[in-house]
């Protein structure tokens, strides 16, 4: 023994979040259902506030760390990862839009309709202002993060840089501190409010079938992200997609694509990225490349909507994608930090009403999205090294030879 206790990770502990939920709405009296709901409904404040901070903290360090490389390859690097998830969203829609409605049958979707008026109310709540609105932050965040990534060591000094650093740095620890290991409570009052009202067991049923779809769709991007990759380079597709194993693995583990860096530098030494590239890359993509988690945000983003017949379109989904590409920079380095970039763009597909970042439409949202995060992470990370390779390619056969 060494005296170490032992602590779940976050999806097994989301698991038995929904299942303890589950149970306390079923089966315990109303005063123990409404303790729940209140202490969820309090989480759900504080969530509230904190939002526009961390779209603050995280998009302004992403965007004024992206001076760190360069020129060309930078915008290669940096076109080429938005592209990869702009596609990847989109994909996921299409599939999941055509897909998921045999999934939800009308019996399962009038009974969500007709529970929807009902909830465990709470016992008191809570009034907590933001600092500011959600667009405030994201245009405050760009000002910043673009102003920093071309003034700083140049025209100014790094103070600023710093400031902002260390500011992100304590939204950091307030996430993997609070946000992070509260989420649990905040889903099992989801969970105890919609069995209370009967919805549950109607969206237990398409959950399992959204997240084999998912997983699905993750292996199919990641396997035409190398195929491409290998088409350009003339490399063995099957061969990198092996390289990558080791990457896969530990992204699931970890849930962080920052703490897969280092095993995924050397996946991509296994690809014959040189040095230069590959160092430069694959720290770069783990910030700002996230198909795998477009992929489970459009893909559960859809499922919500078909489960509470709320309208959807690509017209909808398009702009709420190209926003999320930029918007979603740096988040992922902690488990759950995409959902949670996510949440304040929501009504951008649910509405103003539905989207609010802590109702219950979000919460089914966060739910979906978190029980799927560590594959989302390790398609994430696999397509980093693709983009590598292709940057890799570029570098030899054309830069270099010009110089």
């Amino acid at each position: 023994m060494n005296g170490k206790t032992f602590r779940p990770g976050l999806v097994p502990q989301l698991i038995m979040a929904i299942i303890i939920g589950i149970l306390t709405g079923q089966f315990l009296p109303d005063p123990v259902c409404r303790l729940v709901v209140t202490l969820s409904g309090i989480f759900s404040t504080f969530l509230k506030f904190i939002i526009p901070l961390m779209i603050l903290a995280y998009v302004t360090m992403g965007i004024a760390d992206l001076s760190r490389g360069a020129g060309k390859l930078l915008l290669i690097t940096v076109l080429l990862a938005y592209l990869s998830t702009l596609i990847a969203g989109s994909g996921s829609y299409l599939v999941s839009s055509s897909l998921f409605p045999h999934f939800m049958g009308a019996d399962a979707l009038a009974q969500i309709t007709a529970t929807a008026g009902s909830s465990v109310e709470s016992y008191f709540t809570l009034t907590l202002q933001p600092v500011m609105d959600t667009l405030s932050a994201v245009v405050l965040a760009f000002v910043l993060g673009l102003c920093l990534s071309a003034m700083k060591g140049k025209e100014i000094g790094h103070t600023l840089y710093d400031v902002c650093k260390d500011f992100s740095g304590i939204i950091d620890k307030v996430l993997h501190m609070v946000i992070i290991p509260l989420l649990p409570l905040y889903i099992c009052g989801t969970f105890t409010d919609m069995t209370r009202s009967g919805k549950t067991f109607a969206i237990l049923g398409i959950l399992w079938k959204v997240f084999l779809a998912v997983l699905l769709m993750h292996m199919v991007c990641i396997i035409i992200q190398f195929c491409i990759a290998g088409m350009f380079s003339r490399k063995n597709p099957l061969a990198l997609i092996r390289n990558q194993i080791p990457g896969y693995t530990t992204a699931l583990g970890t849930q962080s694509s920052a703490a897969t860096i280092p095993v995924n530098l050397q996946c991509a030494e296994a690809d014959g990225v040189c040095e230069q590239i590959r160092n430069f890359v694959v720290p770069l993509c783990a910030n700002i490349h996230m198909a795998g988690s477009m992929i489970t945000i459009s893909a559960c983003a859809t499922a919500v909507c078909l489960m509470n017949q709320l309208p959807i379109s690509l017209k909808t989904v398009v702009p709420f994608i190209m926003t999320l590409g930029v918007a979603m920079v740096a988040s992922p380095g902690a488990p759950g930090g995409s959902i949670m970039t996510a949440l304040p763009f929501l009504y951008m597909v649910f509405g103003p009403e539905a989207g609010n970042p802590d109702g219950p439409i979000c919460a089914i949202m966060t739910a979906l999205y978190i029980t799927q995060d560590s594959f989302g992470t390790a398609c994430n990370v696999s397509g980093d090294n693709a983009i590598g390779i292709i940057v890799d390619t570029i570098y030899r056969n054309y830069i270099m030879k010009r110089t």
